[in-house]
């Protein structure tokens, strides 16, 4: 195959690579999207399509500063979506609760909030403590065994299939080339661009965003860029639909617009394999039957895991190259909850060349720093 020049390629196709794309043509780009296949391991079908603040940040002010930014940002994502696509993507930000089932859990999370409020200087996001009494006086389905919560005011969540097909659908009306099962094996940086090369052929961009997801660490290297990983699998657990009883969500446990209910909060780090463990399911179930009992007389239809995009120290990694300029890398856990800055700030900074001070927090410069210490 000829190879062909386009101004800007986004390799990834998942949320991040779709909402950087979009973002992208929005601000007047010509875009390509080179996206992997269905079977490939993607992290955007394991997403709890939380947008979620709380307990976020503690030891990175900067990250829960962008966090609560994002969220703010949500309801100009949502709409602007909804302009350009005429799809609802069922954005719920009426605040988010940790529920704890234990005196100490309560009292490590509240300790956790006030370190971010401290470490941000007061501008973290809003929470309120609330004792058991108090958070069935809220929430009247709530079970006996929760002693109290945190409740935060930006929390909510969307639905994550309808988010994607609104950045997909977006992309295809503003002219963007996605082109689906376009593996890229290697890329080579020459004097105009990039050369990505693949089974399917040649391409030459004169620039690129890593959006790859796990697949970031490999490409980011050919390229001058740094992005290190790690092993994260998380396993959901999804009910049958039933009788609206929770209109608000946390970070373990969310009813859907639709009705069912998607159990979380697992984590597995020694692993790759993308079966299902029981163990971990009887777990997360027993703890949302102890949440909310009524749960307990509900069917789970579907369960699944996913290894989420997650940089050694958890925080998210853009960057431009400083050997290869016009090369950039996106790696962030919390998709969904930084989508809006993804498309309305990150994006805009791309088309325009140069990445804001303002992310430097960011940059894989501190993955460096700590190996010298």
């Amino acid at each position: 195959m000829t190879a062909s020049s386009i101004d800007m390629v986004v390799i990834g196709g998942g949320l991040v690579g779709s909402t950087l794309a979009w973002g992208l043509a929005r601000a007047g780009l010509q875009v390509t999207v080179l996206d992997g296949t269905d079977l490939d391991p993607r992290a955007s079908r394991a997403n709890f399509a939380l947008v979620w603040v709380q307990g976020k940040g503690v030891g990175a002010p900067a990250y829960a500063l962008w966090s609560k930014a994002s969220a703010e940002r949500w309801p100009q994502l949502a709409a602007a979506l909804f302009d350009d696509t005429g799809i609802d993507v069922s954005l719920n930000q009426n605040g988010g609760f940790s529920f704890a089932l234990d005196q100490d859990e309560l009292d490590t999370w509240q300790a956790e909030m006030q370190a971010i409020v401290r470490e941000t200087n007061g501008r973290a996001a809003p929470f309120a403590v609330l004792n058991g009494t108090e958070t069935r006086e809220r929430l009247p389905f709530v079970g006996r065994d929760v002693v109290g919560s945190i409740y935060s005011p930006l929390d909510g969540h969307v639905n994550a299939l309808r988010l994607y097909r609104a950045l997909h659908t977006g992309m295809k009306q503003r002219g963007v080339d996605y082109r689906a099962g376009y593996a890229v094996e290697r890329i080579e940086p020459v004097s105009d661009g990039f050369r990505l090369i693949g089974p399917k052929g040649v391409l030459v961009a004169k620039r690129i965003v890593l959006a790859a997801g796990l697949d970031n660490t490999r490409l980011a290297e050919m390229v001058g860029l740094h992005a290190p990983m790690k092993r994260s699998k998380g396993q959901i657990l999804v009910t049958e639909k039933c009788a609206p009883f929770f209109d608000h969500t946390s970070a373990t446990l969310r009813q859907t617009d639709e009705g069912g209910v998607m159990i979380g909060d697992s984590e597995e780090t020694h692993t790759s394999a993308h079966a299902t463990n029981q163990d971990i399911s009887a777990v997360l179930a027993n703890r949302a039957v102890r949440t909310f009992p009524l749960l307990g007389d509900l069917n789970i239809v579907r369960s699944w895991t996913g290894q989420r995009v997650k940089s050694l120290d958890g925080l998210p990694i853009y960057e431009q190259s400083t050997t290869h300029p016009g090369a950039f890398v996106a790696v962030c856990h919390s998709g969904v909850t930084l989508a809006a800055n993804h498309a309305l700030v990150v994006a805009p900074q791309i088309a325009a060349g140069a990445l804001s001070h303002g992310l430097s927090a960011f940059g894989s410069q501190r993955f460096h720093a700590s190996q010298t210490v």
